[in-house]
């Protein structure tokens, strides 16, 4: 689960602009849209507000996490069908399943990976700052 914090706003402070004119919450949104391409380049434009760079290091670290992620599971798929089309009659229904099961698997990665991006552009340009378990350890070390 995500833990968050929020920067402290009143009524008469305004939303502060990032060394590249945008608001920063417009930034700290943006370092998430293209993964870690944006991360890189908000990282690297970003040298000063720490939000932003934050969210920038977040987003390098979280996209290197899926990415690993989609990796291992992509690997796990190439030697199932591997086995599936060297396998016996009796083997050939079990690594039918476990294929289904790990096709299943990565559709949820996937559509929860979706909806993470999603989650976090907007949690970002809303000026919270949510802190993903692994990416955000990552991130601090970056950061």
């Amino acid at each position: 689960m995500a833990t968050e914090t929020t920067q402290p706003m009143d009524e008469t402070q305004v939303t502060r602009e990032s060394g590249t004119g945008l608001d920063e919450n417009v930034a700290g949104a943006l370092s998430y849209l293209l993964g870690f391409i944006t991360g890189i380049i908000m990282y690297f434009v970003e040298p000063e507000n720490e939000f932003v760079r934050f969210h920038a290091a977040q987003s390098i670290a979280l996209s290197a996490v899926i990415v690993v992620i989609s990796i291992v599971l992509s690997f796990i798929g190439t030697i199932l069908t591997s086995l599936l089309f060297v396998g016996n009659g009796g083997s050939f229904a079990l690594f039918s399943i476990l294929s289904l099961l790990l096709g299943l698997v990565y559709l949820v990665f996937a559509v929860g990976s979706f909806a993470l991006w999603i989650y976090m552009m907007v949690r970002a340009y809303q000026g919270k700052t949510p802190r993903i378990p692994i990416a955000a350890g990552l991130a601090d070390r970056i950061a």
